[in-house]
């Protein structure tokens, strides 16, 4: 999986205003709190997530990270080695520029949206509770909302301990980190000492890897043919391209499953 880390990822938040280890995301549900230790500004990394939500399973591709990513300039515009799902998307926004039925238009830009991917992003922290640092993931959104507190008590990272938590529903979720003024009241004693002995030490960045499900341009090709009944001959590719291996094969992990809150919008 191919992230941005540390200060890249956080430029972008500012400016934009297949698992190959044992890492993975912590459970952060609607609902759900922990009480943390935030230890730098930059422990957060970006990545884009490809996958199609829909509420009928045989209709729906769970997240996935491309195995070879594109290439992205600056500003997270592909410069090279688009995958086929870009390319779906590409040529659905190209039809869109070339009609000029508005109506037709919108239409061909909503079904070019299916096959873009989304921007999120991964937070780390350390949980007090445990003593262990941990990875949530959450959307732009949320993650300016994290990033937008962090910098604001940036001075007081040491000094104070943070509620995460998460509330709401679908594309209305929302993530806030809020300062725990009174630690001495509101955290446990172990919790205390977790904190303290966090103060000064760097964050296990091994957790940000192999996080995702990494699906290879075969596989890629598949969930486009026989799941998004996208014609790849229309991008370049080959009909026999987009078979599935014989049988036989080694089938890869299931990719994780996606949900509404994955949705770019």
């Amino acid at each position: 999986m191919t992230v941005v880390k540390g200060a890249a990822a956080l430029q972008s938040l500012k400016s934009s205003s297949e698992g190959t280890n044992d890492a993975e995301f912590a459970k952060f549900k609607s609902g759900d709190s922990y009480n943390v230790a935030v230890k730098s500004t930059e422990d957060l990394a970006e990545y884009y997530n490809y996958g199609h939500f829909s509420k009928i399973p045989t209709e729906k591709v769970n997240s996935f990270v491309p195995k070879v990513p594109p290439t992205r300039n600056a500003k997270g515009f592909i410069t090279e080695n688009a995958t086929p799902w870009d390319k779906a998307a590409q040529y659905y926004f190209e039809a869109a520029r070339a009609t000029s039925d508005k109506e037709e238009e919108e239409e061909l830009k909503k079904e070019a949206r299916k096959y873009n991917p989304s921007k999120k992003f991964i937070y780390g922290f350390h949980d007090l509770a445990t003593g262990k640092d941990f990875v949530v993931d959450v959307t732009k959104k949320q993650a300016e909302a994290i990033m937008t507190s962090i910098l604001k008590y940036e001075k007081k990272i040491g000094k104070l301990a943070f509620e995460l938590s998460k509330q709401g529903e679908s594309t209305g979720t929302t993530v806030t980190l809020t300062p725990i003024i009174d630690m001495d009241e509101d955290l446990t004693e172990e919790e205390r000492k977790n904190f303290d002995a966090a103060v000064g030490q760097p964050f296990d960045d091994a957790l940000f890897e192999g996080l995702n499900y990494e699906a290879s341009e075969q596989q890629q090709l598949e969930y486009l043919v026989d799941i998004m009944k996208f014609d790849v001959t229309l991008i370049g590719y080959d009909a026999e391209q987009a078979k599935p291996k014989e049988d036989g094969a080694e089938t890869p992990d299931e990719p994780a499953d996606i949900s509404e809150e994955d949705l770019p919008f």
